[in-house]
């Protein structure tokens, strides 16, 4: 079956994880209407496609021939796509970040919920080929992880208005979601409890150069017995700084587990050691990410079965990270409810 597919937003990963997929699975996605704030964006992504550029998300969404929603960057509008894609039944796939007020992330899961649609939250690390060969070797050979570290390094570059600020805040908020996420994936449980630290800039007062949230994954009443991930997001180098930034990158993810330790870089890396020494494993053969991820989703909307575990999924990584963020107000570590 052949989805018929309406763009919402043209993002950064555009030209690196979205087009290239959408071309590549050209069998199962057709491109039938797309829209963004740039208008000549939209102009040359439809005509790329053979598709109509429209004026707006709402009419996108309740065109008669669109079958599914592919919301694909966090535009102005929010999660505005998602309510009328609800409101229409159209199945959402979604990169846009959930809004950063948690009664409002409720709100859009419960509206999701209600509507019955299939709903998939873009969370590429997830479907990484490393990150997938990691848990076989988790359940194989590596055991049980004791310890993570989750590092993202991401550029500089000052705010130049308030439109900028609240970009560069959510942009942070995502950014540890897709941490947060990636860990509670390696590890298969929810954290407990969380400790946060931030560091302020030294150019802009309002916004946080390093950010960290330290996620305990012990059992309820228990402290430092189960897993520990580490997961921090920084903002320290300046885009003019080519060769620092190409310095030495921290590993993406470091698992340290009870048989073992692997070391991740994104997306087909993998390097482990064990008793019998270093392995390597390159999975550059594998799909990638984005042809994954429009796979499942395919699947997902296709199917009889209705998913929207990946809603629930990016719904409790967001209450991790707001969690983490007040504990570094409060300066304490504080339980996680979800």
């Amino acid at each position: 079956m052949k989805l018929r597919v309406g763009v919402v937003g043209i993002g950064d990963a555009w030209e690196s994880r979205h087009r290239p997929a959408l071309r590549a699975l050209s069998d199962r996605f057709e491109v039938r209407a797309v829209t963004s704030e740039v208008s000549a964006r939209s102009e040359r992504a439809a005509r790329e496609f053979n598709a109509v550029a429209t004026d707006g998300f709402r009419t996108l969404v309740t065109r008669p021939d669109i079958d599914a929603v592919l919301a694909l960057a966090p535009e102005w509008y929010g999660s505005l796509p998602i309510f009328a894609a609800c409101d229409a039944g159209k199945a959402v796939f979604s990169a846009a970040e959930l809004a950063a007020d948690p009664s409002q992330a409720r709100a859009i899961r419960d509206r999701v919920v209600a509507s019955g649609i299939a709903f998939m939250a873009e969370f590429p690390r997830r479907q990484a080929p490393a990150t997938l060969r990691l848990k076989e070797l988790i359940a194989t050979k590596l055991g049980k992880p004791r310890l993570l570290f989750c590092h993202m390094r991401t550029l500089f570059d000052p705010p130049s208005g308030r439109l900028k600020h609240r970009a560069v805040a959510n942009s942070s908020t995502r950014h540890l979601m897709e941490l947060v996420d990636w860990c509670r994936y390696v590890v298969g449980s929810d954290p407990s409890s969380v400790q946060g630290v931030r560091h302020q800039s030294n150019v802009d007062a309002s916004e946080d150069d390093y950010q960290m949230l330290s996620l305990d994954f012990s059992g309820p009443g228990e402290l430092a017995t189960g897993p520990l991930a580490h997961v921090s997001c920084g903002r320290y180098m300046p885009q003019g700084w080519s060769e620092a930034i190409a310095f030495r990158p921290p590993a993406a993810l470091q698992v340290c587990c009870e048989n073992g330790i692997a070391f991740v870089d994104m997306p087909s890396q993998l390097v482990w050691f064990d008793k019998a020494g270093q392995h390597m494993e390159s999975l550059e053969s594998e799909r990638p990410i984005g042809e994954q991820m429009f796979m499942t989703f395919h699947r997902a909307v296709t199917s009889l079965v209705r998913r929207s575990s990946d809603l629930e999924d990016a719904y409790r990584a967001l209450a991790v990270v707001l969690a983490g963020q007040q504990s570094a107000r409060e300066n304490r570590r504080l339980p996680i409810e979800l």
